[in-house]
């Protein structure tokens, strides 16, 4: 019973909070054009389209930790801990009671995708796999038939605020590879490509390629039954830094995709002659070149784009299904198996201190970085 609560919790809180109505976000209007078919204000969470499920972005100003990493009690008064999304102070506990973070949570029949900007997160599993990730890596997570996980972001500095950005992309799997086995895999930030284009006038733009490939610049391959682990889905995910001033062109992809440019930070760009402000999102056509220009200070994109799984989505919390009767054989599973359960003494696990970056694979697989 105690496991099907934190099911329902995660209903209300991870997916019904991240599910936020976009009631009291501005609407601006704007005229479209033959490559921007629409253009909205971009709330909490990030709307996504098929065949991506939604994206989370975190900026968290956190203070510095105390001897187990974690918030020292004196900045713990006046907030909902346990669940925490509220903005104070900069910062946010999210399901943390110590450390900031989600404690295990399990998830079945889609892919998360972790892109760390800065800071440091734990991950730990039901499978016994564990690791840490920090600027510039990716984590790529395959739930298939059933996971449990714990993303903690331990502040390790005792000495200094310990600032974390990411994203947390949710990639659905089709019904065809919604069970298979779990599985996880690090993009480290040192293999991820990176296309540092120069325009006319010598501005830059960085574009960090994490699936897909922009013109011949190819990314590191996904997990084996993702969707993006097949060319012709033409899943992509970039994020774009473009220098005041810069022109890039976001090179065309297959006519059938769907995709969305994240405005995310900055202060306006410009499509076809219409100046876009940040924080708005863009649905835009894939099937034709997309010319960005930047005006003032620097322009922050994610961008996300694929051809659509198409099939139908039933959400349930941290489960994603195809028909309601899979969700409720889901949650009987869960009730009973726990996915494996859970190998860990703590539900909120944080690594050592002092060690550095790396992936524990199920297999007793170690990778060091």
């Amino acid at each position: 019973m105690h496991r099907l609560n934190f099911i329902k919790k995660l209903s209300l809180t991870t997916i019904g909070i991240l599910l936020l109505s976009k009631k009291g976000f501005p609407k601006t209007k704007y005229m479209t054009t033959s490559a921007i078919k629409s253009i909205k204000p971009l709330g909490f969470p990030w709307q996504t389209q098929d065949p991506f499920l939604f994206c989370a972005y975190h900026r968290d100003e956190y203070p510095q930790g105390n001897a187990n990493m974690g918030v020292n009690l004196e900045h713990l008064s006046g907030r909902n801990i346990g669940q925490d999304f509220s903005i104070k102070d900069g910062w946010r506990m999210y399901h943390g009671r110590n450390m900031p973070g989600f404690p295990y949570h399990p998830h079945r029949g889609f892919e998360t995708i972790t892109i760390n900007k800065e800071g440091v997160v734990d991950h730990s599993d039901s499978l016994g796999a564990a690791g840490r990730f920090m600027s510039g890596d990716v984590q790529w997570m395959t739930a298939g038939k059933g996971i449990q996980h714990s993303e903690m972001f331990p502040l390790i500095n005792e000495d200094k605020p310990n600032p974390l950005e990411i994203f947390q992309v949710w990639l659905n799997l089709p019904k065809v590879s919604k069970m298979v086995d779990p599985h996880f895999k690090m993009l480290w930030h040192e293999d991820i490509p990176v296309i540092n284009h120069k325009d006319e006038s010598n501005k830059v733009t960085i574009i960090e390629v994490i699936a897909g490939q922009i013109n011949t610049t190819n990314a590191l391959a996904p997990t084996p039954n993702s969707w993006a682990n097949e060319p012709v889905n033409a899943v992509g995910i970039f994020t774009v830094k473009m220098e005041a001033g810069a022109i890039w062109t976001l090179p065309k992809t297959s006519e059938k995709a769907n995709r969305t440019l994240f405005f995310y930070k900055g202060q306006t760009i410009t499509i076809e002659g219409q100046a876009i402000a940040a924080d708005q999102y863009l649905e835009l056509e894939a099937g034709e070149n997309i010319t960005i220009k930047n005006n003032d200070d620097p322009a922050y994109f994610l961008i996300l784009e694929g051809n659509p799984i198409g099939e139908p989505v039933v959400k349930h919390g941290p489960f994603v299904m195809n028909t309601q009767e899979e969700i409720r054989e889901t949650m009987k599973e869960y009730g009973k198996t726990q996915f494996g359960g859970w190998p860990w003494a703590e539900t909120e696990v944080a690594h050592s201190k002092h060690k550095g970056r790396f992936a524990l694979h199920s297999n007793g697989k170690e990778e060091l970085k």
